[in-house]
C-alpha cells in the first residue's frame, strides 16, 4: 500500500502561483510513476502532468504547458507541482497519483485515470478573476 497526502492548495488571485506537494509513504518511491490530475465540479479528472523514471521523464497536458512544472524529490518521497500564471480555469480539486513503474506503458496509458493504483485526498484550487 502507498499513501499519499497532498498539501498546498488555497485561493489566489488570477496571475498567481501555489507549490503543491505530495507526500508519499508506505513503499519505495522510486518504483512509482507520479502524476498530477485535477477535477473541477461538474467534470471528469482530467490529467495535467506526470513524471516518471530515473532520468525523471515529464509530460504536461497542453493546456499548462509553460506554466505548470513537476519535479520529485525521492529523498523526500514527495512530487511537487509548481503553479504559475493560474487562470481561473485552473480551478479545481488536485490529486496526486502514483502507479507502480512496473506497469508503466508509456504515457499514453499515463494519461488514464484508471491507470493509478493509489490516489491522495486531494487539495482544492480556486483561483479567483
Amino acid at each position: 500500500q502507498v499513501q499519499l497526502v497532498e498539501s498546498g492548495g488555497g485561493l489566489v488571485q488570477t496571475g498567481g502561483s501555489l507549490r503543491l506537494a505530495c507526500a508519499a509513504s508506505g513503499r519505495t518511491f522510486s518504483n512509482y510513476m507520479m502524476g498530477w490530475f485535477r477535477q473541477a465540479p461538474g467534470k471528469e479528472r482530467e490529467f495535467v502532468a506526470g513524471v516518471v523514471g530515473t532520468h525523471d521523464d515529464t509530460y504536461y497536458t497542453e493546456v499548462v504547458k509553460g506554466r505548470f512544472t513537476i519535479s520529485r524529490d525521492n529523498a523526500k518521497a514527495t512530487v511537487y507541482l509548481q503553479m504559475n500564471s493560474l487562470k481561473p480555469e485552473d480551478t479545481a480539486v488536485y490529486y496526486c497519483g502514483a502507479r507502480d513503474v512496473r506497469h508503466w506503458g508509456g504515457w499514453d496509458s499515463a494519461i488514464r485515470r484508471t491507470s493509478y493504483d493509489y490516489w491522495g485526498q486531494g487539495t482544492q484550487v480556486t483561483v479567483s478573476s
